[in-house]
């Protein structure tokens, strides 16, 4: 079974920060919508890796304190 994560919701303290702040990493936007004053939905997609065995890692935090850890596959080993 082939699996990927998707989806992260991830709260912050000021969206436009967080916004800015992922596409200064190169993120990509796809959805940026509200439904009211009190609900805004902000979606951005991570740039691909160019290859794909386990190789570098990267590490950091947003403005919000949301730590991440990014591991790069540029080789899927057997069964996995």
């Amino acid at each position: 079974m082939d699996m990927r994560l998707e989806v992260v919701v991830l709260p912050v303290a000021d969206v436009d920060r967080s916004k800015d702040f992922y596409k200064e990493l190169g993120w990509r936007l796809d959805a940026d919508f509200s439904s009211g004053p009190d609900f805004r939905v902000v979606q951005l997609t991570p740039p691909a890796p160019a290859q794909q065995s386990y190789a570098s890692f990267a590490a950091f935090s947003d403005p919000d304190g949301n730590g991440w850890l990014l591991q790069e596959i540029t080789t899927r080993l057997p069964g996995r």
